[in-house]
């Protein structure tokens, strides 16, 4: 089993490096695994530090919603 989580891009860095801000925290991600391309504002699913996924972002405020309700339990 594996946990990935839905965070939103905040800068574009060098090369294949995004920063990524997960529940308030920011993270480097990288995007190599991803074959499109993202811009600023687009959620994304991240996973060890790799970008997985590109995400709707309605379903990601959904799920960011989700995870704040687990995360203040």
């Amino acid at each position: 089993m594996c946990l990935a989580i839905p965070g939103l891009v905040t800068e574009l860095l060098e090369g294949t490096r995004v920063m990524v801000d997960i529940t308030g925290v920011r993270r480097e991600a990288d995007t190599s695994l991803l074959e499109e391309s993202l811009d600023i504002g687009d959620y994304v699913l991240v996973h060890t530090g790799f970008i997985i996924a590109k995400l709707d972002p309605e379903q990601a405020k959904e799920d960011l919603k989700m995870w704040d309700e687990i995360l203040s339990s």
